[in-house]
């Protein structure tokens, strides 16, 4: 038998608790339309979450999230556990694609690799370790992150770091670079083609929810072994295990 949900009241604070998340400053009247709930009904669960602050009220009457509901979800940001959530999901992108894939999250302007795993039916494997960082401009993972920086936070990036090859394929000029995130921004996948090593060719893509950058992944593959029709099938397959991922982070 189905289980039913204890406290419908409960529901129904989520959903506008969720509106509220997309569309702050919002009035009475708006949500209670787009939350298909009656006016009275609406203040009443408005008020109950002043009380404890998770919604705040402008002097305009406008809705927002109180300070303490989002003090929630950085405490939760803080405590997640990225290698233990995109296990399972990299598990299953290898069984499609048996490459190396990389996980990384963003820390000082570097990608630091925080979980690997290995081919298993291949020769050829990667040097790379968990614990190492690489840059942002020649990774893919590091090129997926910085797509979504913002324009000043980009800027700034640019000014400090000094773009030195590391092959002769490495981008070093910044035009080049920002013409390069443009493609990833409407793509949402980032390429390294023999940019950090000779030979090799890497597929990334960042995981990024709700303006938060959570990390990225990467497969990386020797450039012997990548056809055309390899490489879309590893764009697909990344694409798919960014949408899983971010909708597990998100919370879906």
């Amino acid at each position: 038998m189905e289980a039913k949900p204890y406290g419908t009241v409960l529901l129904k604070a989520a959903k506008i608790l969720d509106y509220l998340a997309d569309h702050p400053k919002s009035k009475l009247q708006d949500i209670a339309k787009e939350t298909a709930m009656t006016p009275s009904t609406t203040l009443k669960i408005l008020d109950t979450l002043l009380m404890i602050h998770f919604v705040e009220k402008s002097p305009q009457k406008e809705f927002s999230l109180g300070m303490k509901f989002v003090r929630y979800a950085h405490e939760s940001l803080a405590q997640i556990n990225l290698p233990e959530i995109a296990a399972p999901y990299l598990y299953e992108l290898q069984q499609e694609i048996d490459e190396t894939i990389h996980l990384g999250i963003l820390e000082n302007n570097v990608i630091l690799y925080v979980d690997k795993l290995e081919p298993k039916n291949q020769n050829i494997t990667m040097s790379s370790k968990i614990g190492v960082t690489r840059p942002l401009y020649s990774s893919a993972m590091g090129k997926a992150v910085l797509a979504y920086f913002s324009e000043n936070r980009l800027t700034e990036y640019l000014e400090k770091t000094p773009l030195k090859a590391f092959t002769e394929n490495t981008i070093t000029n910044p035009i080049a670079l920002e013409k390069e995130l443009v493609a990833v921004r409407k793509d949402h996948v980032a390429f390294d083609d023999e940019e950090m090593e000779n030979d090799i060719f890497c597929v990334g893509a960042a995981l990024f929810v709700e303006n938060q950058i959570y990390g990225a992944f990467s497969i990386s593959i020797p450039k012997y072994r990548l056809s055309k029709e390899k490489k879309e099938k590893i764009v697909n397959d990344v694409l798919k295990t960014k949408e899983k991922l971010e909708a597990r982070l998100e919370g879906k």
